[in-house]
């Protein structure tokens, strides 16, 4: 059936699409396709994201500029960006940070060496790793006493897998999804156990500890989960809205695992593309051709600045309709680091 469409009304505000089917008149009316957007909730910043940002920005506050970081403090373009233009200096290793400096370290945790690399250089550490990565750092410590072999799943060369097995780099495998288990070897198959990046894809996660788990029954499982809360929350509403999308833009930068993983998940979910970008104007008009329904979501370590800006550039392109679907929320709070505090108390300075 071919479909033709004539503009009628009364001027521009007041316009009445109709349909002729060639053989049937003008008596079906056919409105324009609804154009929306769901907005995912939980979105953006986490707990431990906030407190890493924080911890900068009341660093240079209470010490001066300049501040050290050692790595991006969180895996994000416009937060780094930002941070660097208040006077933080981003840097690869310790031996970048002049002697005596201040140096804060990034979220995403290190290895014990590089505490003691500071010291050799009397430099003033602020610890900003995630407390939920650091609850990964204690397991491997504990199940490295014990004598067990440690199976980490997660990204080959992703910062915190590489904070983690440094914490017990003698036991500890990397396992970087099911295809990775063939390659698994243990000393006592009775004495083995598996851990975890936050950020990945918990669909993921499951299959390479089910296929773990075939080769090794006796595997046993961390003693809370290690995949933090704000990645689960994120994926489980993108999950919720994704068979709904043409479309899911994901704002957040490419080196952030949870964001890539929300890429993903969108796909996997029935989502019919998925994208990832750092800022609105990285969307390109094909990805929106023919489209009635975006999803749009944040990575952990998004400013909810760059979410609005996106909002604002799907709505001049028609998609004025914001619904926000709320999964769970979210009041976990960390506390700053107590060295910084500490000197924050001295110097008169407060947070917020």
């Amino acid at each position: 059936m071919l479909w033709l469409t004539r503009r009628t009304g009364h001027g521009s505000s007041g316009l009445l699409v109709t349909a002729l089917s060639l053989g049937a008149g003008y008596d079906n009316v056919v409105t324009p396709p609804r154009k929306r957007v769901l907005l995912a909730k939980p979105r953006g910043y986490c707990a431990g994201v906030d407190r890493a940002v924080q911890t900068v920005e009341l660093a240079l506050k209470t010490y001066g500029a300049p501040i050290y970081v050692r790595k991006e403090i969180v895996h994000n373009k416009h937060v780094v960006a930002t941070l660097e233009a208040a006077g933080a200096i981003f840097v690869e290793e310790n031996f970048e940070v002049p002697e005596g400096a201040t140096v804060i370290f990034s979220a995403h945790g290190v290895a014990p060496e590089v505490y003691e690399q500071a010291k050799e250089r009397s430099l003033r550490a602020i610890d900003a790793t995630c407390p939920l990565v650091t609850k990964v750092h204690h397991e491997a410590r504990r199940f490295a006493a014990d004598d067990y072999d440690i199976l980490l799943i997660g990204h080959e060369g992703h910062e915190e897998v590489i904070g983690t097995t440094g914490q017990a780099p003698a036991r500890i495998q990397l396992v970087d999804g099911p295809g990775d288990v063939d390659k698994v070897t243990v000393r006592d198959p009775n004495k083995v156990v598996w851990l975890s990046q936050t950020t990945l894809s918990v669909d993921e996660t499951v299959a390479t500890v089910a296929k773990l788990r075939e080769k090794l029954p006796m595997l046993q499982s961390p003693p809370s989960d290690d995949i933090c809360y704000a990645t689960q929350n994120r994926q489980q509403v993108v999950k919720q809205i994704a068979p709904e999308c043409d479309v899911m833009i994901v704002v957040g930068s490419r080196n952030s695992s949870n964001s890539v993983r929300l890429v993903e998940v969108a796909k996997d979910a029935g989502s019919r593309a998925g994208y990832l970008v750092d800022f609105a104007h990285e969307i390109q008009e094909e990805w929106l051709e023919g489209a009635t329904t975006v999803g749009l979501s944040s990575g952990a370590s998004v400013p909810e600045n760059l979410v609005e800006d996106v909002v604002a550039f799907l709505a001049e392109r028609g998609f004025a309709d914001l619904e926000e679907i709320n999964a769970i929320e979210e009041r976990l709070v960390f506390s700053l680091p107590q060295d910084l505090k500490r000197d924050m108390k001295a110097a008169g300075v407060t947070a917020g």
